[in-house]
């Protein structure tokens, strides 16, 4: 069972609401720190092991500044995504770059930051010969299509996802970057997320495993270093298991020594890109209610809306709701729990059984640290929110202030309105 608990007490949020206003999100560095190293210490026994942060999931140079210090690289997607690595001072290969449809611009800068660039597809070989040239090191997505099931409705299943190289132009893809000079080579797959089935990525390690073997008896070329991508899961609901870091490290370990050691391909660098197991469960969306609506269901109205935390409107996904002071209260009454959007489906929960709610009451929606403010937006004008972080001596710093109506105005010029 997942317990659904709380780093911060009532009072301090009425605190932090009286300093930062409302909503916002905080996260816990504390906890933060604690399951970093425990991802580390699964994988103790790799020759080397690198976790390179989902940039993605939480893009706050803060945050990657504390995962920096606990031995974490950056996955990169975007040019935006590389200058927050770099301002964190995330650099050279402990950056991975992994896009898709990638302009020119975005090659370069990561070139320039000397990260490993992991292609999409073999066409971008040549377009990054043109665009920035060829790389010491280069990394290729492989995605195995009908070979292997999984997929979900967050990533789609790997025949009908657009990411990645088909089995046969991996073996064509490595051939070409060897004939331009590419002298190290790393390979990558991502093709599940939100999986709490430890299995799943011990089978995909050993999917990996051995196609390695594979290119390196067709080829000659033997792969340095591995991503198995994210997607580890995190248990949103209360009654779901959390996925054991220790059976994952364990299963990998033994495919390892079967399909590398035993064939001589090793040491090979074991990596891992994981985003919403290394933040979800330790950030939160901290909100008040605004409003209360009685008509044919009974609605609670916050002062956060999907701008601030998109996944139950995208997905239908589950987020716990504490309500701060009636913890112990009877959750006998049934709500649906909403935003102030112009769109009926901003919800963060339908048909939620929770205990009475009063306005001004203090709303906590937990596993909001990844894929949270990160994935938020502008629409009705809605402004993002702050992000605050809960230190580990149990202060709080402001690491994002709140937007304000003069950044969304910001790209505007009205003096052509005048008349």
């Amino acid at each position: 069972m997942a317990e659904k608990t709380l780093p911060f007490s009532k009072q301090q949020l009425e605190t932090m609401i009286d300093q930062y206003g409302s909503p916002f999100h905080i996260y816990d560095e504390q906890a933060i720190r604690k399951n970093a190293r425990r991802l580390i210490e699964a994988f103790s026994w790799a020759p080397e092991f690198k976790e390179y942060f989902a940039v993605k999931a939480t893009p706050n140079p803060y945050i990657l500044k504390i995962l920096r210090e606990e031995g974490f690289g950056a996955d990169c997607s975007s040019i935006a995504e590389l200058i927050l690595a770099e301002k964190a001072r995330i650099l050279d290969e402990n950056i991975m770059f992994s896009s898709n449809n990638t302009p020119a611009e975005e090659y370069q800068k990561a070139k320039e930051l000397g990260a490993i660039i992991n292609l999409d597809d073999i066409t971008h070989i040549d377009f990054l010969e043109k665009s920035a040239g060829m790389p010491e090191i280069i990394s290729f997505r492989y995605n195995p299509g009908d070979l292997r099931e999984g997929g979900n409705a967050i990533i789609g299943k790997p025949a009908d996802a657009k990411y990645g190289l088909t089995k046969s132009q991996i073996f064509e893809a490595y051939q070409i970057a060897r004939e331009k000079g590419v002298e190290r080579f790393g390979i990558h797959t991502m093709i599940i997320s939100n999986e709490l089935d430890p299995n799943y990525f011990i089978e995909t390690a050993t999917m990996m495993f051995k196609l390695i073997g594979e290119i390196y008896d067709k080829l000659g070329i033997k792969i340095e270093l591995v991503n198995f991508g994210g997607g580890i899961g995190i248990p949103y609901r209360p009654d779901q298991e959390p996925v054991s870091l220790e059976m994952i490290g364990k299963g990998i370990k033994e495919a390892y020594d079967q399909l590398i050691v035993d064939k001589g391909l090793d040491p090979l660098k074991i990596s891992l890109e994981s985003g919403r197991m290394i933040l979800g469960p330790y950030g939160y969306l901290v909100a008040k209610v605004l409003h209360k609506k009685e008509i044919y269901k009974n609605y609670v109205g916050l002062d956060a809306c999907m701008a601030n935390l998109m996944r139950p409107a995208l997905y239908g996904a589950y987020h716990h709701i504490t309500v701060m002071g009636k913890e112990d209260w009877p959750c006998d009454q049934i709500y649906d729990v909403t935003g102030g959007l112009c769109e009926n489906n901003d919800k963060f929960a339908i048909d939620r059984a929770l205990p009475k709610m009063d306005i001004g009451d203090i709303v906590v929606i937990h596993d909001a640290g990844a894929h949270g403010h990160a994935m938020g937006f502008n629409y009705n004008g809605k402004l993002r929110s702050a992000e605050l972080l809960l230190k580990t001596d149990g202060s709080v710093e402001m690491i994002r202030r709140a937007e304000t109506l003069e950044d969304l105005f910001a790209t505007l010029d009205f003096s052509g309105l005048e008349d």
